[in-house]
C-alpha cells in the first residue's frame, strides 16, 4: 500500500456513506455526518502516543457504556488484559513500553486539555 492510500480510502468511504445516508433519508444540514469524523495525523513522540492510545482505550468509558475501560469487550484494552492468546495475538506490539499502571491511567478521568491535545 502506498503512503496516504488508507487515509484517502477512509475519507472516500466516510464521504460516500454520508451522501448515501442523506439521499436515503432525504436529509441535509449539519451534525456528526458533516464534521469530518475520520482524522489522520502522525504521532510524533512517546507522550503523544500514550495520549492517543489512552483516548482510544477510554472510548467506551467516556461514552458511559462501562464503569471501567477494560470491561469493554471489543476494546484493545480488554483484549490485552482479559482476552485469550488468540485475541491478544491480534494486537500489534507497542513501539514504546506500556506503563505498569496503564489500566489505572486509562481509567483516570481526562482533563479538557488532554482531550484537546488528541
Amino acid at each position: 500500500m502506498k503512503d496516504g492510500q488508507l487515509t484517502a480510502f477512509l475519507r472516500w468511504l466516510s464521504h460516500t456513506h454520508t451522501m448515501r445516508w442523506h439521499a436515503h433519508y432525504h436529509t441535509s444540514g449539519t451534525g456528526h455526518l458533516y464534521q469530518g469524523r475520520f482524522k489522520a495525523f502522525p504521532v510524533e513522540n512517546d507522550d503523544h502516543f500514550y495520549a492517543v492510545v489512552r483516548y482510544v482505550e477510554r472510548n467506551a468509558l467516556r461514552a458511559g457504556l462501562v464503569d471501567r475501560a477494560e470491561a469493554w469487550r471489543w476494546s484493545s484494552l480488554w483484549r490485552r488484559e482479559s482476552g485469550d492468546a488468540g485475541a491478544r495475538a491480534l494486537l500489534a506490539r507497542w513501539p514504546v513500553p506500556r506503563p505498569r499502571n496503564w489500566v489505572h491511567q486509562v481509567n483516570r478521568a481526562q482533563t479538557s486539555a488532554e482531550l484537546e491535545s488528541v
